[in-house]
């Protein structure tokens, strides 16, 4: 077997040789979900999504475009997708909050499908959950106000915090509000 070059992957176990690095492509994804290539929103919703079947998060936080031939980098300013509507089945510890992205994907918070709420410096919530390994979405606030008024106090870990249940999960979602 015959050692590659310095630099170069061997080919994958397919036979297939690695996909060719584009870096960037010169596309972005705004905050507010649009996708834009060379300035230009990208209008057509089926190419979006065919897209972001094949948008790939690596360990370093960079997003790419991952195909069996090339791949190519792309600029997410917050998070690839937004969470657009919740919708609750069940009640209590036992309920299921099944989300809908802007690209129709459709995730249920659990422990797959963690939300996560992080403080911006403003000292606003960035509420997010997990779509697919590395990539997330940014809840819309709409879908996060009606989060919030699903939002009840529990002890957890011994101390009480605010948040959701959802698939036996607890989602903390801020600090209690005192009286």
């Amino acid at each position: 077997m015959e050692k590659p070059a310095p630099g170069k992957s061997p080919a994958a176990p397919s036979g297939r040789p690695p996909p060719i690095e584009l870096r960037e492509l010169d596309m972005r994804i705004a905050r507010d979900g649009t996708w834009f290539y060379r300035g230009s929103p990208i209008n057509r919703i089926p190419l979006v999504k065919l897209f972001a079947s094949v948008l790939r998060r690596e360990d370093d936080g960079t997003y790419w475009l991952v195909t069996p031939v090339e791949r190519g980098r792309v600029v997410v300013e917050d998070a690839p997708f937004i969470a657009v509507a919740v919708d609750k089945q069940g009640a209590g510890r036992d309920q299921h909050l099944i989300f809908r992205t802007n690209l129709d994907e459709i995730v249920t918070a659990g422990p797959e499908h963690p939300v996560r709420v992080e403080t911006t410096p403003a000292g606003t919530p960035a509420p997010y959950i997990l779509v697919r390994p590395g990539l997330e979405a940014r809840l819309a606030r709409p879908v996060f106000y009606e989060l919030a008024d699903l939002g009840e106090e529990a002890i957890v870990a011994g101390e009480t915090q605010f948040g959701v249940w959802s698939d036996s999960v607890f989602f903390r979602l801020g600090d209690p509000e005192g009286d």
